[in-house]
């Protein structure tokens, strides 16, 4: 095994760096629409630009070679340091003085959690509010991809880093080249976070909160500027976010296909039928059973639309991983609130912005478990697990295996630890799947309606690793914890 080219990873970070400088200052124009102090975010902008700009002058000689491990380290050490000076406007500005709290809510972006630990989010300034928005936006197609979107440089070596940030079971290109391929994937995210900020204003919204959700929607990161998240806007409002949250959910690349006329691949991936199908069943069994509930209670059903629409937007909002809300699931019936949190670990589709296992890797167990049942009773047969007819080779089945097994280890270390820190199970279970699944709320004392702030400091940091393994999808940031990784 060959020596790791530590320059290159050196000069790539600082490029990126320097990309969230620019992103960061870009939040002056909320400071100066608003007439609110500017001295934040330039200051947090220009400490970042200036270690991008030493990283980047010290190693750009570097040779231009870039290998799978360099690839995996460039990737985890891009989001770490992206959240690490993503949090220097909230500690400047005073937002966040404590550290840990504005690491925790910059990674929470970045990874489209989602999770805060603000009480008060309507009293922050408004470039501060950008940012928090923004930091989702950037996180939610991926960074890596919009620096290989803007950056030609980035396209030598550029498939070791796609590769390393979007790990999932099916790599889908829509054009040969990375570059090409990012651009257009970006083309895609940017109209639809147009189109949903058009819709929103058509629908009452300020254009700051509506482009604000926009960022936080198309992301599937769920941050919102208001403290009650869409609970009280109008049923249009939710029915957009609804609408756009679904196709966050969707791989972006038939969402190319679809803007090019060719709804056929849509609706014969099998992925995306499962999808939809998904989102379908779970809405109607949880309406199904906060209309009986209420029947119990009262005789009677009243507002079956707004029941309907609650649990739309709830089973949306987290199968998604948006974590958006619109009701208090954890008032709903057991049954309810136990689905509720099946779907924190569901996610959205392969090469969506969502998080979660990913709705191909489930079809694709769900059809290996079932096929195993059928070579027990036909143990010569040669039944091959099929995926829009083309067969999975059994590399996709082994990680799929390995993948879900990880992350369920994963999962249970993580409540082990939380439990240790002296928070309750039924807490520990829902931050800890939260966070893995990068959703945002859960259950326990997390929920909807509240907020991650009584975490203690110890708690947000695992918290936040959780967060970057679950956005990065467990190998790429658990492959650096092993000796072989390192050893020449």
């Amino acid at each position: 095994m060959k020596k790791l080219n530590f320059k290159i990873i050196f000069q790539i970070i600082g490029i990126f760096t320097i990309v969230e400088a620019i992103a960061i200052f870009l939040c002056v124009i909320a400071t100066v629409y608003y007439n609110e102090n500017y001295k934040a975010i330039l200051y947090a902008s220009g400490i970042t630009g200036s270690i991008g700009i030493v990283l980047y002058s010290l190693f750009k000689n570097a040779p231009k070679d870039i290998g799978k491990r360099e690839g995996y380290i460039i990737v985890t050490f891009a989001w770490l340091f992206f959240s690490i000076f993503g949090a220097l406007p909230y500690v400047i500005s005073g937002s966040m003085p404590n550290f840990a709290d504005a690491f925790f809510e910059s990674m929470s972006g970045f990874t489209t959690t989602g999770a805060s630990i603000l009480s008060d989010i309507e009293a922050l300034p408004k470039d501060i509010l950008l940012w928090r928005s923004l930091t989702q936006w950037l996180g939610g197609m991926g960074i890596i991809v919009l620096s290989l979107a803007i950056i030609p440089l980035l396209g030598i070596g550029g498939m070791q880093l796609y590769a390393a940030e979007v790990p999932g079971p099916t790599k889908d290109k829509i054009h040969p080249k990375v570059k090409d391929t990012a651009q257009r994937l970006y083309l895609i995210y940017v109209s639809f976070t147009l189109l949903e900020t058009l819709l929103l204003m058509i629908g009452g919204m300020s254009f700051f909160d509506a482009l604000n959700h926009s960022f936080t929607t198309m992301a599937t990161g769920g941050f919102s500027t208001y403290n009650t998240s869409l609970v009280h806007v109008s049923p249009y409002i939710q029915y957009v976010v609804i609408a756009f949250m679904f196709l966050a959910g969707v791989n972006f690349t038939l969402s190319y296909f679809a803007f090019h006329g060719k709804f056929e691949r849509v609706w014969n991936n099998e992925e995306f039928r499962s999808y939809t199908l998904i989102i379908i069943l779970f809405t109607c069994i949880v309406a199904c059973i906060i209309g009986y509930q209420q029947y119990v209670a009262n005789h009677s059903i009243v507002g079956i639309e707004k029941i309907i629409r609650d649990s739309l937007f709830q089973v949306v909002s987290l199968c998604t991983t948006t974590g958006f809300a619109s009701a208090n699931y954890l008032v709903w019936p057991a049954a309810a609130i136990m689905l509720c949190f099946m779907l924190l670990f569901f996610g959205g589709s392969a090469g969506s912005t969502g998080g979660g296992m990913k709705v191909v890797r489930i079809v694709i167990l769900a059809k290996h478990s079932y096929l195993e049942l059928k070579r027990l009773v036909h143990p010569s047969a040669i039944i091959p697990v099929r995926l829009n007819n083309v067969t999975v080779p059994e590399k996709v089945i082994t990680n799929v295996l390995a993948f879900i097994v990880i992350y369920i280890i994963v999962f249970v270390m993580g409540v082990l630890l939380m439990s240790f820190l002296h928070y309750d199970f039924e807490t520990s279970l829902g931050a800890v799947a939260s966070a893995i699944g990068n959703v945002g709320p859960g259950i326990g004392k997390v929920g909807p309606y509240d907020n991650y702030g009584f975490i203690c400091n110890s708690g947000k940091y695992l918290l936040s690793f959780l967060m970057l393994c679950g956005r990065l999808e467990l190998f790429t940031v658990l492959i650096l914890f092993s000796p072989a990784f390192w050893r020449k």
